[in-house]
């Protein structure tokens, strides 16, 4: 596994590149958000999508899948998002939320069963430029190590995934807090079904 470090949340656009080359050719890798570490690929690519939810045990056509943008412009192509669901995620993001929209034709066939998909835009530059830099979303899920001191500890995570991940993105210790999930399949009703670290009053 390669093992690139950041300082913070600083973003060095060599190791981005880095990173785009990886999810290009298929990888998984392991990168901040404002939650906890991710596991991600490139959401556009079938075989790193099969290859990530064998990784975690998901099954996609039960499971929700998740994706990250760079910005809510960047969500719309992939997300249907009316304007009741605008305005609310334009009030919450970038931040720690996870919005289920309903999914539009652009996803792969992965997503095709689904009429779903989770889209989140962190509050973390390293993770909004992932997706920025590659053009399109990254898929992605939660690592979830052992314990608590695993999902806070890159090098803990590089032990976890050496075998799994192609790339680390060390940014120092990450949080054990998990995205709030809102359900914005009706978003005149937009529902919290999760509660993390994102506080939000419907």
């Amino acid at each position: 596994m390669k093992h690139l470090k950041f300082f913070g949340t600083s973003v060095n656009e060599r190791y981005i590149d880095d990173a785009v080359r990886i999810l290009r050719d298929g990888g998984v890798v392991i990168y901040p958000t404002d939650t906890v570490y991710a596991l991600g690929c490139d959401a556009l690519n079938n075989k790193a999508i099969e290859r990530l939810c064998r990784l975690k045990g998901i099954n996609p056509d039960k499971q929700l899948l998740s994706v990250v943008c760079g910005s809510l412009s960047q969500a719309s192509e992939y997300a249907r998002i009316d304007n009741n669901a605008f305005k609310l995620m334009k009030q919450c993001l970038p931040g720690p939320f996870t919005f289920i929209l309903p999914s539009a034709s652009s996803l792969p066939k992965v997503f095709k069963g689904r009429k779903s998909v989770g889209v989140r835009i962190p509050d973390n530059e390293i993770a909004r430029a992932l997706a920025e830099s590659l053009g399109n979303p990254v898929m992605t899920t939660s690592v979830a190590p052992e314990d608590e001191d695993d999902i806070v500890s890159p090098d803990a995570l590089a032990l976890a995934y050496q075998h799994d991940a192609d790339l680390l993105i060390d940014a120092g210790e990450g949080g054990t807090g998990v995205s709030t999930v809102v359900d914005c399949l009706d978003a005149s009703s937009p529902e919290i079904v999760r509660q993390g670290l994102g506080e939000l009053d419907l």
